[in-house]
């Protein structure tokens, strides 16, 4: 699909003559909005980049902005993620050549986010974990011990209290970030590749109480964990795909790079006009929890939850309110021509149909909802696409709404 961006009816061609994996697309009607169903990537076409395997909750696969990338833009291009999460369309983009944006309001996806995009060699990493003595924290969080062996929770503080420093003396260099992120990602989990003793999988947190039911239930105890070990052993799985061509590669980019920390309505750092393709997905009605999932990340970075202002939103209307202040902005930053491919997912057990809301959310707005991208990851023709027949609670489909600024 590389070549000259795909625009307006060479779109619909492309969606309906689509046939890659063997299947042919049935083409649909959501409010007379033209809806193609068909396996349009797969988790299994293409190994993604070694840099991805970062964990978070309520995050798209890397095929899912590479498919779009390659659909609507050229090396060079801007592509924006106004709810970047772990930063998966800002790394496709950058990895693809093009310009990556992207914000959130949680100041967790900049840390997750940036050392990726600017990867340290690993000889670095492990010289940076020697230099940092590990022996001594400060404040030791006692209650803490239900995830962590005593030894094993001084480490994570004593690292935790030198990222601190470093951050407020303003020399937290791009080695401290990346140890920041992956230890930020190594806290908690259900194998020895974690500081923790078994918990729930890494991209949610349980509160302290739940865990000491678990090891109770479980009759377990947090065993002696090495951290640097752990780090340098996540560090060389991160950077296995990292060669020459690929630090060439974000290097050219990084330069025009800008990541915000911020509500997506409101960016006055992007320049009117400068963006090509958004590609994202906002926070769904009260799916995901992202304060309680993260709160011992955000202890571990010096961040109060309270302070982060996620949406959070209950009703469809106040969902619908928030993502056309969003839609607004982005039309603001949009070259006329550009696209939105606007991620859903399935709500409420399939109750809540969110792309429909999207096509309400633009109303007034020069943002033309030209097509419904449905990728199904098992398609057959005789599949029901809609509702809690298709894959019962929890989907394994994409639903993307694709909109062109005018």
């Amino acid at each position: 699909m590389v070549g000259t961006p795909a625009r307006d009816n060479v779109l619909h061609d492309i969606l309906r003559a689509f046939c890659v994996f063997g299947r042919q697309t049935v083409l649909q009607s959501t409010r007379g909005i033209p809806t193609y169903v068909n396996e349009f990537w797969t988790s299994k076409q293409r190994q993604a980049n070694s840099l991805h395997e970062i964990a978070y909750r309520a995050c798209f696969k890397p095929q899912l902005p590479r498919f779009f990338i390659d659909l609507f833009t050229q090396p060079g291009d801007v592509v924006y993620d106004p709810f970047m999460g772990r930063g998966t369309t800002l790394l496709e983009s950058a990895l693809m050549g093009r310009i990556p944006y992207g914000c959130d309001v949680n100041p967790l996806s900049d840390i997750l986010t940036r050392p990726r995009l600017n990867p340290p060699r690993l000889p670095h990493v492990a010289h940076r974990l020697g230099e940092i003595d590990l022996s001594r924290c400060e404040n030791y969080p006692q209650e803490l011990e239900v995830f962590y062996h005593p030894d094993t929770l001084t480490e994570i503080c004593a690292l935790r209290e030198y990222l601190l420093e470093r951050e407020r003396a303003g020399e937290l260099d791009e080695v401290d970030r990346w140890i920041r992120m992956v230890a930020v990602n190594r806290l908690t989990g259900h194998s020895k590749g974690f500081f923790s003793v078994y918990t729930l999988p890494p991209n949610q947190a349980v509160s302290i109480e739940s865990q000491r039911k678990i090891n109770e239930r479980l009759k377990q105890t947090p065993p002696r964990r090495d951290v640097r070990k752990i780090i340098l052993r996540k560090s060389k799985s991160l950077l296995h795909d990292v060669n020459e061509a690929v630090r060439r590669q974000l290097a050219l980019v990084a330069p025009r790079t800008l990541l915000l920390t911020r509500q997506a309505h409101d960016t006055p750092e992007i320049p009117d006009e400068s963006v090509s393709l958004v590609v994202t997905s906002p926070p769904f009605l009260d799916v995901v929890d992202y304060t309680q999932d993260n709160w011992l990340r955000c202890w571990f970075c010096g961040i109060d939850p309270q302070s982060v202002p996620i949406t959070m939103a209950r009703s469809v209307d106040e969902w619908r309110e928030a993502m056309h202040r969003v839609f607004a902005e982005l039309v603001r930053v949009l070259k006329p021509g550009g696209w939105v491919a606007f991620e859903v997912g399935e709500v409420r057990g399939g109750q809540i149909r969110l792309e429909e809301v999207v096509i309400d959310a633009v109303c007034g707005l020069p943002l033309l909802p030209e097509a419904i991208v449905i990728n199904d990851q098992h398609f057959t023709k005789t599949a029901h696409i809609w509702g809690v027949s298709n894959r019962m609670k929890g989907t394994n489909t994409n639903r993307i709404v694709l909109l062109r600024r005018r």
